[in-house]
C-alpha cells in the first residue's frame, strides 16, 4: 500500500517522471551503499534482535509519513529525505530477514518451501494492498495508507518477540564468537572474495544485479501507464499493480508444491526471459485488460526467478557466511535498483514510458541467454554442495587399478 501511495503522491505532487525515478532511488540507494557492511554485522549480532530494531524504526518512518500528508503539510523534499531513511533501515533488515530463515527452519530439506510460503505471503499483500491502495486513494487520500502501514509493524515486532526459536548449534555459536575477533575490514573482504569465486552464486548474483537494473524499474512507472497510457486513475494502478501480485502468487503457489531444491536452477533463465517477454509485450499494450494479463506474466516470472535464486543461495551458503551473502543479494536486489530508476525515470522522459519498458524486457531477455550459457559451469560447483547434503545421490566413480595386473 506505502509503494502505490508514495508513488502516486509524487506524481501528484509533481507530475514528473523524472522525479518518480529519482525518489525511488532515494530510496533504495542507502541500501546499496550500506548493505554489504550490514552483511557483515548481521553475521555478528543476534538477527531476531537486528529485525525488532529494524521493525520499530520503519514504523517511526511510517508514521511520519502519515503525519505530514494528512497535514497537508508534506514536500518532495521530505519525501525524498523518509525515502531514505527506509533505505538505511532496509539495508539490515533484508539480509537480517534473509538470514534469519534459517533460524526459523530447523530441517534445510523444508528451506525451499519455507521460502516459497514467504513469498507466497508476501505476493498475497502485493495482491491485495495495491488495489485497497488504489481505493483508499480514490476516496481518501495516500496518508492512510501511510497510516496503516505504521499500525501494522505493531502485529510484526509482535511475532518476531512472541517467537520460540530452536537452540543454536555449538558450531554457529563458536562461528560468531571467532567473528567478533575477526576485524570488519577482514571479514567484509571474505564476504566479497567468496561471492567473487564461487561461480553459482557469482553467476546468479549477475543475473539478478541486471534484472533488478535493467527490469524492475518499470514499477516506477506504473502510474504514467496508469494515467496517460492507458487514461485511468489511481484505482486503474491499483488494479495493474494487483495483477502483477496475482501472478506473482500463482508462481509463488507452484514452488510451495515443489519437494525439493533439484530443477530450480533451470527455472531461472526461463523465469527472467519470461518476465522480459512480458515487459516488451506490456510496453506495447493500449488495452487494459490486455496489458493486466501481460503484469500476469511479469508478476509470474519476476517471483519464480526470485524465488528459485533465493532458495539456492540460502542452501549452498555456508552458515558463517550466510549474512553477507545475503547482503550481496540485498545490493543485487534492491541496490541495484536506484540506477535503474534514474535511468527508467530519464529514458522515460526522452522517450515515453512504453519503449523505456521495451528496452528493460529485451536486457532481461539477453541476460537470460547469457545465464544459460554458464549453466554447465554453475552445476559442476553446486554437485558436491548437493551431494554432501543428500539433495542428489553421490555420483559413482569406478575405482582403476593404476598399478595394472589382475
Amino acid at each position: 500500500m506505502t509503494r502505490v501511495a508514495t508513488a502516486w503522491l509524487v506524481y501528484s505532487l509533481t507530475k514528473s517522471a523524472v522525479l518518480l525515478g529519482t525518489v525511488s532511488f532515494a530510496g533504495q540507494i542507502p541500501t546499496f551503499i550500506l548493505a554489504p557492511l550490514a552483511g557483515v554485522l548481521v553475521d555478528r549480532w543476534n538477527r531476531r534482535t537486528v529485525l525488532v530494531v529494524t521493525q520499530v524504526l520503519s514504523m517511526i518512518q511510517s508514521l511520519a509519513l502519515a503525519a505530514l500528508t494528512l497535514t497537508h503539510r508534506i514536500t518532495i523534499a521530505e519525501v525524498l529525505a523518509l525515502s531514505a531513511m527506509q533505505g538505511c533501515i532496509n539495508a539490515f533488515d533484508m539480509p537480517g530477514r534473509q538470514s534469519f530463515l534459517m533460524e526459523m527452519v530447523e530441517d534445510r530439506e523444508d528451506l525451499s518451501n519455507a521460502i516459497a510460503i514467504n513469498s507466497s505471503m508476501v505476493n498475497l499483500a502485493r495482491l491485495i494492498g495495491p488495489s485497497l491502495a488504489g481505493m483508499l486513494i480514490a476516496v481518501t487520500s495516500e496518508g492512510w495508507c501511510f497510516l496503516i502501514d505504521g499500525v501494522s509493524y505493531i502485529a510484526v515486532i509482535a511475532s518476531l518477540l512472541l517467537m520460540r526459536l530452536p537452540a543454536r548449534l555449538p558450531e554457529t555459536i563458536l562461528a560468531a564468537a571467532l567473528q567478533t575477533k575477526t576485524s570488519l575490514l577482514t571479514q567484509l573482504r571474505e564476504g566479497w572474495d567468496f561471492v567473487r569465486g564461487f561461480a553459482p552464486i557469482r553467476t546468479i548474483l549477475l543475473l539478478f544485479a541486471l534484472v533488478s537494473l535493467m527490469g524492475m524499474p518499470f514499477t516506477v512507472l506504473m502510474p504514467i501507464f496508469a494515467a496517460q497510457v492507458l487514461k485511468g486513475g489511481p484505482h486503474t494502478l491499483g488494479f495493474l499493480m494487483g495483477a502483477m501480485g496475482v501472478g506473482s502468487l500463482i508462481s509463488a503457489i507452484t514452488l510451495v508444491l515443489r519437494k525439493s531444491v533439484r530443477g530450480l536452477l533451470k527455472m531461472i533463465p526461463i523465469a527472467a526471459a519470461s518476465f522480459g517477454v512480458g515487459l516488451v509485450l506490456f510496453g506495447l499494450s493500449h488495452w487494459i485488460w490486455l496489458s493486466m494479463v501481460l503484469l500476469l506474466l511479469v508478476g509470474f516470472g519476476m517471483m519464480q526467478g526470485l524465488t528459485a535464486s533465493n532458495t539456492i543461495i540460502q542452501t549452498i551458503v555456508p552458515e558463517d557466511k550466510r549474512g553477507r551473502v545475503m547482503s550481496y543479494y540485498t545490493v543485487a536486489f534492491v541496490g541495484m535498483s536506484p540506477f535503474g530508476s534514474l535511468m527508467a525515470g530519464a529514458l522515460a522522459h526522452a522517450i515515453g514510458a512504453p519503449w523505456t519498458v521495451v528496452i528493460s524486457g529485451i536486457s532481461c531477455i539477453v541476460g537470460a541467454a547469457w545465464f544459460t550459457t554458464q549453466m554447465k559451469t554453475v552445476r559442476k560447483a553446486m554437485r558436491p554442495i548437493y551431494e554432501q547434503l543428500g539433495i542428489i545421490p553421490v555420483k559413482y566413480v569406478p575405482q582403476t587399478n593404476e598399478a595394472g595386473g589382475g
